[in-house]
């Protein structure tokens, strides 16, 4: 059973019908096809019906969904009935077959052309190329039997006008690695002749539509479709192939095949002299047949590599053997063009033939050793013309219907037998079915001495003219009590049928009115010898090969050739015995309008080809009181989840006895019965009421399977974090003590080390150390310099400090600090800088202190100072620890000003070679100085002036700080209330910028602008020009 669509597309599987009925049955064909589901099961036959337009199923997504799936557990498909065959093949090692049948225009070719290309699909999943390669010429070969097999019809613009069989062998892996194609009864008289609406095979269309115009010309061909009489009826008809695309693609897929270049040129020549052959006129002079274009003669004649001459006797004359003695019979101008056009067809039979088994030969299995390579399993695929009933019914539409009618046999003895055969073996009861046995059909048709075809052969064997007519009324004598068959003197009231024309037989399909004109003659298939030789010695090695007859003699004497019907007759009983011995399985395709309109659901013409399929009857005898049976296992497996018996597992003796107490929960027990390995129930409606119960279920099932897996993902990717976690931390635990253990290895014996470990790297820490590192660097610097420290005396550590000060506040902003020397501190009180006053300042110095009460003199020196009205004057500046003098070392070290260190709030220098600096105090009377050195001249002392004040005022004593910052530039300022100056630093280069881009005139003055005493400016430690380098400010 398929899996249950909802019931808005009918029921997916007729078995599953309330009633088995015509009406219900065409119903539910119609719904499904309105609502775009093309195929229904009955049971394991599919049946199609030809949509007319291109569905999206048939892709790799649709491929994946079937694959390996049963059939009950996916909707209808022709992917179903190919997977089915295929497990059936690869798992039981079981030769199957898909039969496809149908009319004309139903879509035979097309399914079949979907079967192979999912069994292409899913086989050779190693990518073997060699396995590929035979799929590949497989899939190819399809195009190249369309292209010479096929023609427009007015029921179909791709019908098949030969059966095709085609068998593909499979390893023991189930890899396809070969196969063999049979065709039967091609139709050659289309080459000649068409219907009113309909084509030549599509082949020469192709050639003269798609042939370069250098092609063309080789073959004297032009690309008028309307000038060779042979296919001038259908010239003007519009087709849905396009043959000129077509023409490409079949020569590209020869190529692949195999085909030689001169195999492929063969074949357009023998299409070239065909046409040419139609276009030969014949006239009688007297009672001498002529050819009255003998130029084409000559083409011909090249076209078939042979000669003229023996080309035009072969056209106009018979030779013909009595004795001993050859004649050469002249032909009459009827016989000459029966020759001819006996001659296309022949010539296109063989081609088509030829191209076959040139096909066989590539893709047929080469001998394989079963002992290594296992045994070889195949899947035949069938597709053959279906039943067909036309205005003029002739020889090849009786044949068609004959291979129909034993299909049909076949399919329903099949049928029938695998039903009774499964019920026998489950050990239930087998209800007798009424259903049309069309052997007695089969029986008028071939029984030996009464069948149509045995009284045709005996017409074509007596001796002298026989006609159609007399054919006729032999049948009439023998079959005139035969319930099937019946002509005009027979119902002499059967207005429909012709005297001496027309009989009717009774198919299953319905009645055929069929014309005996021409019976005779193609059953005869008469082809003259003289054609043969001709052939024969062609120089064109291909065309002779297919001529093997041609090499006999004259005066040979061979026995009579069978005729076309008995040929036919014996292919078909072969065709049958052949599947037979297989596992069938079966696509029924169905034409659902004449219009080949996607829209269209004509009733009638549906109904009747149900009919003649026999699709009811196949509903009726696979139902056989059951509408669906299933092995335990998986009937258990497909509802177990309805019974808390059976779910998740249940612990009964059997599966028989799980499925038994599955149904009695569900109170059905009154509507099945039990076989020995499978269930079988009574009613459609149980089974809806199984899915329905599943389907709820499955619900819940779903949901439950969601709660507990996204559980289960919830706890493994807890586990995973937490063991990410737990690694995590290990890991960063040892790289810890690897660095830790790196580090004190690095710095194992540093106490010992001159340097105390300032030349050892340090290892590169792990990221979640660095600030560790810092930390760690910092406290090994802080050792180092307390080891360090340790060395130098007592008396040296305030100016060590100082240095230090110094070197915080201006690295890298002033070239020289002065660290190189000895920091003295009072400058004034050393001979060497002012050895004539030095004398002078002591007791000074010594006055302040007694009555200052200071401690310490951090610095003294001479200085230079600017005072507001730009005078230069020599000044000295004396800092002790508690007071900044201001004195004139001219006299006497006299001090003029005094200020508390605690009223100092910065300090500003530059940072040139000058030695400008500012004391800035709380009440903005700065102090403007540029110290200076007698001995040495040139000694900076900027940098021991800075330290020894930042040293000063770091001391936990100090009352107050000491800001040092970095100012762009030293400004003179003029306040707006009155007429005293002060010196103010400058807080980022931006703000310099805008204010003296949007200066005042007169407000802002540069400290050097108007300096006077150019000589007293001329010492370096003081430039000539304003200051246009970044000073370092000190606040």
């Amino acid at each position: 059973m398929a899996e249950q669509e909802s019931l808005e597309f009918g029921k997916a599987d007729f078995v599953l019908m309330d009633t088995v009925s015509m009406p219900e049955f065409m119903a539910n064909l119609r719904l499904r096809f309105e609502k775009g589901r093309i195929y229904t099961f009955i049971g394991e036959v599919v049946v199609s019906v030809n949509p007319y337009k291109l569905l999206n199923i048939y892709g790799r997504d649709t491929i994946e969904q079937y694959k390996g799936r049963e059939l009950y557990e996916r909707p209808p498909h022709l992917f179903a009935i190919a997977d089915a065959a295929y497990k059936a093949m690869k798992r039981r090692s079981k030769d199957t077959c898909i039969v496809i049948s149908g009319e004309s225009g139903a879509g035979k070719t097309e399914a079949s052309k979907y079967i192979m290309q999912y069994i292409a699909a899913i086989t050779n999943p190693s990518q073997r190329a060699e396995i590929e390669r035979v799929k590949n010429m497989l899939l190819k070969s399809n195009c190249v039997l369309e292209a010479f097999g096929n023609a427009k019809t007015n029921r179909n613009d791709n019908s098949s006008r030969f059966g095709k069989y085609m068998d593909i062998n499979f390893d023991f892996k189930g890899d396809p690695i070969g196969g063999h194609i049979n065709n039967y009864l091609l139709e050659k008289s289309r080459v000649i002749v068409q219907q009113p609406g309909e084509r030549s095979f599509h082949s020469f269309y192709q050639l003269l539509q798609g042939g370069s115009e250098q092609m063309l010309h080789s073959l004297h061909l032009q690309k008028s479709l309307s000038s060779y009489n042979y296919i001038r009826v259908g010239a003007q008809l519009k087709s849905s192939i396009n043959d000129a695309a077509e023409f490409k693609v079949v020569a590209d897929a020869m190529k692949v095949i195999g085909f030689k270049p001169e195999e492929i040129q063969t074949a357009y020549k023998i299409l070239a002299a065909i046409l040419h052959l139609g276009n030969l006129k014949f006239v009688v002079d007297g009672d001498t047949p002529l050819i009255e274009n003998g130029k084409v003669v000559s083409i011909i004649a090249e076209l078939l590599s042979t000669k003229t001459d023996m080309v035009e006797k072969a056209l106009l004359y018979r030779t013909v053997a009595t004795g001993r003695d050859v004649i050469d019979k002249q032909h009459t101008e009827q016989e000459a063009s029966y020759g001819r056009d006996a001659f296309a067809k022949a010539i296109y039979e063989r081609l088509f033939c030829w191209i076959v088994s040139r096909i066989n030969d590539i893709i047929e299995v080469k001998s394989s050793d079963t002992t290594t390579h296992g045994k070889n399993t195949v899947i035949g695929v069938l597709d053959i013309y279906g039943f067909e009933i036309f205005d003029n019914n002739s020889f090849e539409q009786f044949c068609i219907n004959y291979c129909n009618e034993k299909l049909q046999q076949l399919f329903i003895q099949l049928v029938l037998k695998q039903e009774q055969e499964e019920y026998q073996r489950e050990g239930i009861p087998w209800k007798h079915i009424d259903y049309f046995n069309n052997q007695i059909i089969v029986d008028l048709v071939e029984q030996q001495h009464k069948g149509i075809i045995p009284i045709l052969d005996d017409a074509c064997m007596n001796v002298g003219k026989v006609t159609d007519e007399m054919f006729l009324e032999a049948l009439n004598s023998k079959l005139a009590k035969h319930g099937h068959f019946s002509s005009r003197k027979l119902c002499a009231s059967d207005k429909i049928l012709e005297f001496d024309r027309d009989f009717r037989i009774r198919h299953y399909a319905g009645d055929v009115v069929y014309s005996v004109i021409g019976f005779i003659d193609k059953n005869k298939d008469t082809l003259f010898q003289d054609f043969k030789r001709l052939m024969y010695n062609s120089s064109n090695p291909v065309l002779k090969n297919m001529w093997p007859e041609g090499k006999l003699s004259i005066t040979e004497v061979t026995k009579r050739p069978l005729t076309a019907a008995t040929l036919f007759k014996n292919s078909m009983i072969a065709l049958v015995d052949n599947l037979a011995s297989k596992e069938p399985y079966y696509v029924r395709c169905i034409k659902p309008n004449d219009m080949k309109s996607p829209q269209i659901f004509d009733d009638e013409r549906c109904r009747h080809q149900v009919e003649y399929l026999g699709l009811l009857e196949n509903v009726r005898v696979r139902r056989a009181g059951f509408a669906f049976r299933q092995t335990y296992e998986k009937f258990l497996h497909r509802y177990k989840m309805i019974s808390e018996f059976t779910w998740p597992n249940h612990d009964l003796p059997s599966d028989k006895e799980a499925v038994k107490k599955l149904i009695d929960h569900c109170g059905f027990q009154d509507d099945v019965a039990y076989g020995k390995t499978k269930i079988f129930i009574r009613t459609p409606r149980t089974l809806f009421t199984l899915e329905e119960l599943r389907a709820q279920m499955l619900v819940r099932i779903v949901l439950f399977l969601q709660k507990v897996w996204r559980g289960t993902l919830a706890r493994m990717r807890y586990k995973r974090t937490k063991a990410a976690l737990t690694i995590l931390r290990y890991y960063r635990r040892y790289k810890v003590k690897s660095y830790i253990h790196e580090v004190a290895r690095r710095f194992q014996g540093i106490r010992t080390m001159r340097d105390y470990g300032k030349h050892v790297k340090w290892p590169t820490p792990p990221k979640v150390l660095r600030r560790f590192e810092e930390a760690l660097q910092a406290i090994f610097n802080r050792w180092r310099a307390s080891q360090l420290i340790k060395t130098i005396p007592a008396s040296d550590l305030p100016q060590v400090r100082a240095k230090v000060a110094a070197v915080e506040m201006l690295k890298g902003q002033r070239a020289d600090l002065g660290l190189q020397r000895a920091w003295e501190g009072n400058y004034l009180a050393s001979k060497p800088d002012t050895p004539q006053t030095s004398g002078t300042f002591v007791p000074v110095a010594n006055e302040l202190k007694r009555k200052d009460k200071y401690m310490n003199v951090l610095f003294s020196c001479h200085v230079r100072k600017v005072n507001r009205f730009s005078k230069v004057e020599d000044r000295a500046i004396f800092v002790t620890d508690r007071h900044l003098y201001k004195m004139d070392p001219t006299k006497h070290y006299k001090v003029m000003k005094t200020i508390p260190l605690y009223n100092l709030t910065g300090l500003s220098v530059s940072n040139g070679k000058d030695q400008l600096v500012v004391f800035h105090t709380k009440d903005n009377k700065d102090l403007i100085v540029c110290l200076f050195s007698k001995q040495p001249t040139h000694e900076s002392r900027i940098g021991e002036l800075v330290g020894v004040l930042v040293n000063h005022f770091k001391r936990p004593a100090a009352q107050s700080g000491l800001r040092m910052l970095l100012c762009v530039l030293l400004e003179c300022r003029q306040e707006e209330t009155g007429t005293r100056t002060r010196t103010k630093p400058r807080d980022s280069i931006s703000t310099v910028k805008r204010r003296l881009t949007h200066r005042r005139p007169g407000r802002e003055l540069s400290c050097f602008r108007q300096l006077p005493g150019e000589a007293l400016l001329s010492s370096p430690t003081l430039p000539s020009e304003p200051c246009r380098s970044p000073p370092l400010t000190v606040i």
